[in-house]
């Protein structure tokens, strides 16, 4: 009964060693180089505060300082993820701006620019993802109230081979051209083994059912975490990490029910579900935009719309063009789930979100 439950719990049980994002050691790189060009000299072991609050100390596995610019490079260590970018040296190189520039970033060798729409970012723009760029925004402002500059700053990032780590990603697909994107919503990869994995999910439901939860959420990360307990303030142990593993869930609540099972996820993920798929990891399971599109016909979208959807770039791009697409991959992700489920006395309904936690999508329970 007092066992702890929730995605720490989970990863815990595992025994994977969790590991680092590309913008966590990029905001790394970048308080580095920043402190160097103020001080002269670079801080190594690096630390910098992640959203959650950790604060871990990184090792700089390059240095540069000139009188024009500073450059520092970290190592990313993805823990027991299998993530192709594990290895690969992120580099920040920071040059100073007048004052009243503010922080301006820029791609350089191995990290990618936005050439499509549908991207959490304009086209153009490099593959510096919102969150990432507001840690370093934040470090770097830190770093100037502290040794006395400006905060008005040129970051160019880097990944060393990483044009050639991108084409095993699906940056390329995506109209992300010339390399990587650096990432990360919480700054840490959790690593998720299939096997230990699908274990810890069985063990959280346990947990749940143990403390005598009568409603609990699967949800795809911490962003859909949070929307989850603003929406039901649901405690921490009726929290599954499903991660990419829908299936898992759901054939494992329905050996075990529960009154009522949540799932929330971003638009593109469930509409993978929606669509029959019970793996939602990229490398295994594609959006489909045909299945998009037939939804969107089934519910009076236009022949111009349903042809845009069907060959919209990205997931999010389908769902600008027909926002009520949002409820119709709710639904039909719950409808879905309903199936795996079978006869199971399990009562569903599905979030969608966005990005930034914000439902774009829900249904009925059902």
């Amino acid at each position: 009964m007092g066992e702890a439950g929730g995605r720490g719990a989970q990863l815990k049980h595992t025994g994977l060693r969790p590991g680092w994002t590309t913008g966590a050691c990029a905001t790394g790189a970048t308080t580095a180089a920043y402190t160097a060009l103020l001080t002269g000299e670079f801080p190594d072991p690096v630390t910098v505060t992640l959203p959650k609050g950790e604060t871990p100390a990184f090792a700089l596995g390059a240095e540069e300082l000139t009188g024009s610019y500073a450059m520092a490079g970290i190592v990313k260590d993805a823990g027991d993820d299998p993530d192709v970018t594990h290895g690969a040296l992120v580099r920040a190189t920071v040059r100073l701006l007048p004052a009243g520039a503010g922080v301006v970033f820029k791609a350089g060798p191995g990290v990618g620019t936005v050439t499509r729409p549908g991207l959490p970012l304009d086209v153009g723009e490099p593959a510096v993802n919102p969150v990432p760029r507001q840690m370093m925004r934040e470090h770097i402002a830190a770093v100037a109230a502290r040794y006395g500059g400006t905060g008005d700053v040129e970051i160019t990032l880097s990944v060393d081979h990483g044009e050639e780590i991108a084409r095993s990603t699906w940056n390329p697909r995506l109209g992300i051209l010339g390399g990587l994107s650096i990432l990360g919503t919480t700054g840490i990869v959790v690593p998720y083994s299939c096997s230990a994995w699908i274990d810890s999910i069985r063990r959280g439901v346990d947990v749940a059912r143990a403390a005598g939860r009568t409603h609990v959420a699967g949800c795809t990360g911490s962003t859909s975490e949070k929307t989850v307990v603003a929406e039901y303030g649901l405690p921490e142990d009726a929290l599954l990490d499903m991660g990419d593993f829908a299936g898992a869930v759901l054939k494992y609540v329905r050996r075990h029910p529960v009154d009522r099972l949540t799932v929330c996820g971003g638009f593109a993920k469930l509409s993978k579900l929606a669509a029959g798929h019970l793996d939602l990891h990229s490398a295994r399971s594609q959006v489909d935009k045909s299945f998009l599109a037939g939804l969107a016909e089934q519910a009076g979208a236009g022949a111009e719309i349903t042809a845009a959807v069907a060959s919209a770039n990205t997931g999010l791009a389908a769902l600008q063009l027909w926002p009520a697409l949002g409820d119709l991959v709710a639904a039909a992700a719950r409808d879905e789930a309903l199936h795996v489920l079978r006869s199971a006395p399990v009562v569903v309904d599905v979030l969608c979100i966005d990005r930034a936690g914000a439902i774009v999508g829900r249904c009925e329970p059902r």
